[in-house]
């Protein structure tokens, strides 16, 4: 309980936030005089995280399926030749900025979620693509072998054997494409996306620093859940 409850007193401030922001009229006014209104009112702060949420979700769901399936591709004694092209695939989606992305796609796709879905996807693939190859990679011949002495078919050797081994080093690839997700997803409120970045840019565009602030402070605290939640896990698996 003790180990957990920073992760808890984190995950409960940034709730309270959702909930408080929306409260702060007095607060905001006294601070920012002369803006109106005092706090963003375009969509309530839950929608916002939730959807926010959903687009990190979705992108890192989706590039850890096509990542780890690269991946198994490329460490198989028939897919071997593949791995420079996957390499440079994985390689060119986190050589463009979001924003270049994000115009690339905008006249493909049009404004929204759909945008900033392929600039999470594109940020998120070559971490886990590196990090679980490295894992199979690092499954030791030894395994393998007693696994096909044991009757076990090859497909049934990956399934059973080496993707559980290579599982937490695949982990911390996910981890990292969740992170950078959570920041990049801000910037896809600038093609009209629903994220905890859309106060941050209208304040920004309006000079409202207070919309900044209503933003940030979300936010950011939601990317202490995200460490903490982390490091808890990575904690519980060493221990």
């Amino acid at each position: 309980m003790s180990r957990n409850l920073p992760l808890l007193l984190a995950l409960a401030a940034f709730v309270a936030s959702l909930f408080i922001m929306p409260h702060t009229q007095a607060l905001f006014a006294w601070a920012f005089p002369g803006t109106r209104p005092a706090v963003y009112d375009r969509g309530t702060f839950v929608a916002l995280a939730a959807s926010h949420l959903a687009l990190v979700a979705i992108a890192v769901g989706a590039a850890t399926l096509c990542g780890t399936a690269a991946a198994i591709v490329v460490t198989r004694p028939w897919g071997q030749a593949a791995a420079p092209l996957v390499g440079l695939i994985a390689k060119i989606g986190q050589s463009f900025p979001p924003a270049a992305v994000l115009a690339v796609m905008v006249p493909v796709l049009g404004f929204g979620a759909l945008p900033t879905l392929v600039a999470l996807f594109a940020y998120g693939l070559l971490p886990v693509v590196e990090n679980m190859q490295a894992g199979l990679r690092g499954v030791p011949a030894s395994v393998r072998e007693a696994a096909t002495a044991m009757g076990f078919s090859p497909w049934r050797t990956l399934l059973l054997v080496e993707l559980p081994l290579a599982w937490p080093q695949g982990l911390a690839g996910i981890r990292t494409a969740a992170v950078v997700g959570l920041g990049t997803a801000t910037v896809g409120s600038t093609v009209g996306a629903l994220t905890l970045g859309t106060p941050i840019i209208d304040g920004l565009v309006a000079n409202k620093p207070g919309f900044v602030l209503q933003g940030a402070i979300p936010l950011a605290l939601l990317a202490v859940v995200f460490e903490l939640a982390a490091s808890t896990r990575k904690g519980s698996a060493s221990f």
